[in-house]
């Protein structure tokens, strides 16, 4: 789910963490090109540039020059508990809040489907 709110490059960021997080690319593989995956999002290059360079400032894609840039080792880890830490402390306490207030019981919740 897009939050329009976030700055393009943002956007672009979560698109390529949950692709690394669903397994699409793993530790070690080739990320898409700038242009390619600026043409596949319809984005500006230079703002796929951004989102990339703030992948690799954190240290989760590193660059090999003339070759491309890669998913770092370690890196679907580390964004796993980023991720999780993320999720429990900003999007949970709400979501938890609404169950208690709507009388929810882990029956009523069907945690299998997609």
């Amino acid at each position: 789910m897009a939050d329009e709110s976030k700055p393009v490059y943002l956007r672009l960021r979560e698109i390529i963490a949950a692709s690394i997080l669903d397994g699409e690319f793993t530790d070690g593989d080739l990320l898409p090109s700038v242009r390619a995956f600026a043409a596949a999002q319809g984005a500006n290059p230079l703002t796929v540039a951004k989102a990339y360079q703030s992948f690799q400032d954190d240290g989760l894609v590193v660059v090999k020059r003339g070759v491309g840039m890669f998913v770092s080792d370690g890196a679907t880890r580390r964004l796993r508990e980023a991720e999780r830490e993320r999720f429990l402390d900003s999007v949970w306490p709400p979501v938890a809040a609404q169950i208690r207030r709507l009388g929810l019981r882990i029956d009523d919740l069907d945690l299998l489907k997609a």
